[in-house]
């Protein structure tokens, strides 16, 4: 039983793994198009400039209005930080440690324990998610360009 439950969870990180190798080669590919990396550069940063993240922005100050200033918008502060160092010449791997930088900045260290810690992480994650999906639906509905 022990080690069909281990087996499985196995799988399952070796098809994560497998998943990401393959993202990875895409946006690899697009990162050598120095036009693509341009027009979703500038999509992006209209969403910012237009203030269509509002309803998205809303949410997070909401849910961190009884948190501390640290943590207000910490999704935010990642994206744009991805954004700013989002050129045609630079490498996944490098993308990754700015963002793994981030998040042990605003998510890792802050915070003391492990229950702690997983409270933040899951908070995080279902943010960013639901930050990263309101791009993805405005980029598609106002910014067909920007998908290269």
């Amino acid at each position: 039983s022990s080690s069909l439950t281990e087996a499985k969870e196995f799988v399952k990180r070796l098809r994560r793994q497998t998943d990401l190798c393959n993202m990875v080669k895409t946006v690899r590919a697009l990162f050598n198009n120095n036009s693509t990396v341009t027009v979703l550069r500038s999509g992006l940063h209209a969403i910012f400039t237009e203030k269509s993240l509002d309803v998205t922005k809303n949410l997070f100050q909401e849910t961190f209005r009884n948190l501390k200033k640290r943590q207000k918008n910490i999704q935010l502060k990642c994206l744009k930080n991805f954004i700013s160092s989002l050129t045609s010449s630079t490498d996944i791997r490098d993308l990754l440690c700015g963002l793994f930088s981030d998040l042990q900045t605003f998510v890792i260290k802050p915070t003391k324990s492990k229950e702690a810690f997983k409270k933040q992480a899951s908070d995080f994650m279902l943010k960013w998610n639901l930050l990263l999906s309101n791009i993805g639906k405005i980029l598609t509905i106002n910014r067909t360009d920007s998908f290269g």
